[in-house]
C-alpha cells in the first residue's frame, strides 16, 4: 500500500490555483493574483497581510478556515475601529484539477433582518447549498505557528487536524461531521429546554430520532478516522527510513473507538443509542453527550524513538505533523488522482537548514503547489529558481 501511494503520488495532477481574487476579505479591500502550476512564496513584514492570503485559501474546502473564526470577524475593516465590519466579502479561484479548469467562490452574504449572515458557496458560476462540494474538488492541508501546541493543548485542535486530513481523503467526511454536529446540539438543547409548546418537556421520539442521527453519523466519522490513521500508519512508517521527516505512528482514543475496535459498525451504533438514551439525564447536566467522536482525541508517537508526540521537541513536533501532511498528501494522490494545496504559514524559520531544504525537496518531487510565507526571504533560495515569488507589503500585492 505505501509503494503504490508513492508511486501515484509522483504521476498524479496538482490541484493548483490559477487566479484569486480578493473582495474585502481581512486588510484586502480588492486584490488578484495570476500564478502558474510551482510553488508559491509570500514575503513580507509582520502583518502585512501574507497570513490572510493562506487563510483566503483554506476557505475554497470545507471548514471555517485555518484560524477557525466567525464569518463576521473576516470582513474588512476600518484600521481606526475596533468594531467588527457588517459588509460582505468574498474569494473566488480559478483552479487547475485533475478533471480541468474549474471556478470555485465563497464569502459572506448579509440577509435581511437583525445582522443575519450566512456563508455562500459557487461553483462554475452555480450557487451550491454544501460546502461539501467544494471538497470534491480541492482539498488543502496547512500548518501555522499557533499550531506548535497542538500536541499541548486541547483535543478540539487536534481534531480538527485530523478531521481536514479526512477530508483531502474522502471529501463526504465534511457531511457527516457537520450532521453529527447538529444533531448533537439540537440534542443537547432540547434536553436543557425541551420543546417551546410541551411545557418544556423533551420529546422523547425527536429525542430519539436525534439519538439515532448522532449514532450513525458519529460512528461513521469515527470509523473514517480509524481507517485514515492505519493507513498513514504505513506511510509515515516507511518514509522514517527515507528521509529527514520522522516516522509518525498515528493512532485515535476514545470509547466509540474502543467499540469499533472489537465490534462490527453497526453493533457499536446500536450500543451508541442506547447509551445516548439511558444517559439523557446526566448529558443534560452536562450539556453535552459523554461519548461520541467530539470526545475522541488524536495520538501520534515518534516511531525512532518511541516518544509520544506531546513529549518531544517543538522542533520534533513540528517535524512530525509536516510527516502527517505529507504522508496524507500521498496518500491523496493515490486515491483521489489528485494533490492537495499545501498552506504553510512561517514554516521554513521554525524548521533547521536540513528539514527546511528537504521540505523544499519533497514539495519539488511531488510537484504540490505550496503556499508559502516568510519573512525572511533568504530562507528560500533553495528554490529561487523554482518557486513564484511575491511581495507583501501594506495588503499590497507585487510579483518579484
Amino acid at each position: 500500500m505505501a509503494d503504490s501511494a508513492n508511486q501515484g503520488a509522483a504521476f498524479a495532477p496538482r490541484s493548483s490555483v490559477v487566479r484569486l481574487t480578493l473582495s474585502e476579505f481581512r486588510c484586502y479591500e480588492s486584490q488578484r493574483m495570476e500564478v502558474g502550476p510551482e510553488p508559491v512564496v509570500l514575503n513580507g513584514p509582520n502583518g502585512a497581510g501574507k497570513t490572510n492570503v493562506l487563510e483566503a485559501l483554506s476557505f475554497l474546502v470545507p471548514g471555517r478556515g485555518l484560524r477557525g473564526v466567525k464569518l463576521a470577524e473576516i470582513s474588512r475593516r476600518d484600521p481606526k475601529s475596533i468594531e467588527l465590519a457588517n459588509r460582505p466579502w468574498a474569494v473566488a479561484a480559478n483552479l487547475e484539477t485533475k478533471d480541468g479548469p474549474r471556478t470555485v467562490g465563497t464569502g459572506r452574504e448579509i440577509l435581511p433582518g437583525a445582522r443575519r449572515e450566512k456563508r455562500i458557496v459557487h461553483v462554475d458560476g452555480e450557487i451550491i447549498r454544501s460546502q461539501t462540494a467544494l471538497g470534491e474538488i480541492l482539498s488543502a492541508h496547512w500548518l501555522t505557528p499557533q499550531m506548535d501546541r497542538l500536541f499541548l493543548e486541547g483535543a478540539s485542535a487536534r481534531r480538527r487536524f485530523l478531521d481536514r486530513l479526512v477530508f483531502g481523503i474522502d471529501p463526504a467526511h465534511a457531511g457527516r461531521v457537520s450532521a453529527y454536529e447538529h444533531a448533537m446540539r439540537e440534542r443537547s438543547h432540547l434536553l436543557r429546554h425541551g420543546q417551546p409548546d410541551s411545557n418544556r418537556v423533551a420529546d422523547p421520539e425527536w429525542l430519539s430520532v436525534l439519538e439515532r442521527t448522532m449514532a450513525s453519523k458519529g460512528v461513521a466519522v469515527s470509523a473514517a478516522r480509524i481507517e485514515l490513521a492505519t493507513k498513514l500508519d504505513q506511510l509515515t512508517g516507511q518514509s522514517a527510513q527515507e528521509g529527514v521527516f520522522p516516522g509518525a505512528s498515528l493512532s485515535v482514543t476514545g470509547t466509540l473507538e474502543d467499540w469499533l475496535d472489537c465490534a462490527p459498525a453497526l453493533e457499536a451504533e446500536d450500543r451508541m443509542k442506547k447509551f445516548l438514551e439511558d444517559n439523557r439525564q446526566g448529558d443534560r447536566e452536562n450539556g453535552s453527550a459523554q461519548i461520541g467522536p467530539h470526545r475522541s482525541d488524536m495520538e501520534v508517537c515518534h516511531l525512532s524513538t518511541g516518544q509520544i508526540a506531546k513529549l518531544c521537541s517543538t522542533g520534533e513536533q513540528k517535524a512530525l505533523l509536516i510527516s502527517l501532511i505529507l504522508a496524507n498528501a500521498r496518500l491523496g494522490a493515490a486515491q483521489k488522482g489528485s494533490l492537495p494545496l499545501l498552506l504553510l504559514d512561517e514554516v521554513a524559520a521554525h524548521l533547521d537548514e536540513a528539514r527546511r531544504e528537504a521540505l523544499f525537496e519533497e514539495i519539488i518531487k511531488l510537484g504540490i503547489q505550496a503556499w508559502m510565507t516568510g519573512t525572511d526571504e533568504g530562507l528560500f533560495s533553495p528554490i529561487k529558481n523554482v518557486a513564484q515569488f511575491f511581495s507583501v507589503n501594506n495588503a499590497v500585492i507585487t510579483p518579484t
